[in-house]
């Protein structure tokens, strides 16, 4: 077996018996990563020096007889909107091109603590803004099933990463389908988990009630061992948790899955529709209860998440004002150093949604707009609450189609936000919800999203893991 086909397991099992050093896998996937990269395009940025001084720390513990975590010597990327102190976090923006993090996330301290080698930083959607990763400011990112269409985004550099065995696994934000959508597009593995599940210390911010950091990989196994490690509650996260919602063993054949009919309506592309069809009969066939449902406030999810995040989006990034970091022109006054570094440094769909997000905020208009989005919110909430009175889990599938092509909706940004109309409600409501690779739409991969309840990751990757087997 090829080093890069080893699950995380399997490579803490040969690192611990010394088939193989740390060094040596570190050095293979810098190898894939050189090669790969002229076509595919993921990373922003690679540390070698610093991954192979990492790989060497853990291999002197192998050799001391020291015991190693699973992650230790585990090779990952990291989107480039999560800090890794002392390398660039640029957020895919030109405003933040030179910006050094000064510290680390806690969700990289605890991979750091762990021992995970981290190889360098990801490809995204400038701050996390779009659904196809063509929105950075630095590059396009392909998929690497098919080089002439988009990975999906804002994770999309992440996703690629992991398809392209670039990495054993990424971590990703979404906002609203940023893990999901991409993973689905390049047919791995992606959580999201339920708001608070994970500290965002150390996320540049988007839309703060609405982003989570979670992982990607290429199997759900070892999906699940990086969110492990990454879970919990931090003093540094007032909305972190550290709940944990079920530890009780599913079974298929002991639970019953929500089909809302609201998610198999007009716009999804028939082979998609037959592929999650098809996953859904095989799960009834494995003794699954399959209940339809309805979540009636979904129609509205869409414009309800780009009303609250873009207002969020205007606040947070409030703070790129050429005075404190990043991008700084010089100017005449201070109104002018402002425009002119903000003109400079955000590109057209970030000053889209601030504008956006200014003027549903604006006097006159923050009850019309915002007040109102904050109501539906609830309402979708408390549709997928009564949801769970009656099942245990929600099928659907996480794109309407699989991955478009790079350009094909660039210019139409209606076009662009309609590709996150099956992930966004999840999000507004704040739940956890797995991509899993289902199928293939000729060689486009097809994505089912898993839902549950608050803090039932556990639940989730258990089903999730029976349905890999089955499929």
């Amino acid at each position: 077996m090829e080093l890069h086909q080893l699950s995380i397991k399997q490579i803490h099992q040969h690192l611990s018996q010394k088939d193989f050093s740390a060094r040596e896998l570190a050095e293979h996937y810098l190898g894939i990563i050189k090669k790969e990269e002229p076509k595919i395009s993921a990373f922003l940025s690679v540390s070698e020096d610093s991954a192979l001084e990492q790989a060497d720390e853990v291999d002197e513990k192998i050799k001391q007889g020291q015991e190693i975590s699973l992650l230790s010597g585990v090779p990952c990327a990291i989107k480039d909107a999560i800090l890794v102190e002392g390398q660039k976090c640029t957020a895919g923006s030109r405003i933040l091109e030179n910006y050094l993090a000064p510290y680390d996330a806690t969700c990289v301290a605890k991979l750091k603590k762990q021992g995970a080698i981290i190889l360098g930083k990801t490809n995204l959607d400038e701050f996390a803004m779009g659904s196809s990763t063509e929105h950075s400011a630095f590059q396009v990112t392909k998929n690497p099933h098919d080089l002439a269409r988009v990975p999906g985004g804002t994770s999309g550099g992440s996703a690629a990463a992991v398809a392209a065995n670039e990495c054993v696994f990424a971590l990703g934000s979404d906002t609203g389908g940023s893990i999901r959508q991409p993973a689905s597009f390049c047919g791995v593995a992606g959580l999201k988990p339920t708001y608070g599940a994970v500290s965002r210390y150390g996320l540049i911010a988007h839309a703060s009630s609405l982003d989570q950091v979670g992982p990607l990989a290429k199997t759900i196994e070892d999906c699940q061992i990086v969110f492990d490690a990454i879970k919990g509650q931090d003093q540094y996260d007032a909305t972190s948790a550290g709940a944990d919602g079920s530890s009780v063993n599913l079974e298929l054949k002991n639970v019953k899955i929500g089909i809302p009919q609201e998610y198999f309506g007009e716009g999804l592309e028939k082979e998609t529709r037959q592929i999650i069809e098809q996953v859904i009969k095989k799960a009834e066939k494995a003794g699954a209860e399959i209940q339809k449902i309805s979540l009636p406030h979904s129609k509205y999810a869409l414009a309800c998440y780009y009303l609250v995040a873009t207002s969020e989006a205007s606040a947070n990034l409030a703070r790129f004002d050429g005075i404190k970091y990043g991008l700084s022109q010089t100017a005449g006054d201070l109104a002018e150093v402002y425009c002119k570094s903000r003109g400079q440094g955000f590109g057209s769909e970030v000053k889209r949604r601030i504008m956006l997000g200014t003027f549903a905020l604006s006097s006159g208009y923050y009850d019309a707009f915002y007040i109102k989005a904050q109501r539906v919110r609830t309402l979708i909430k408390q549709d997928f609450d009564k949801a769970f009175e009656q099942v245990d889990f929600i099928f659907t599938p996480v794109s309407p189609f699989p991955a478009f092509k790079i350009g094909e909706k660039i210019d139409d940004p209606l076009k662009m936000y309609l590709s996150d109309i099956l992930t966004v409600p999840i999000s507004l409501a704040g739940l956890p919800a797995l991509s899993l690779p289902v199928g293939q739409d000729g060689r486009l991969p097809v994505g089912l999203q898993i839902v549950s309840r608050p803090f039932n990751e556990k639940g989730i990757f258990q089903i999730g893991q029976q349905l890999e087997k089955i499929l």
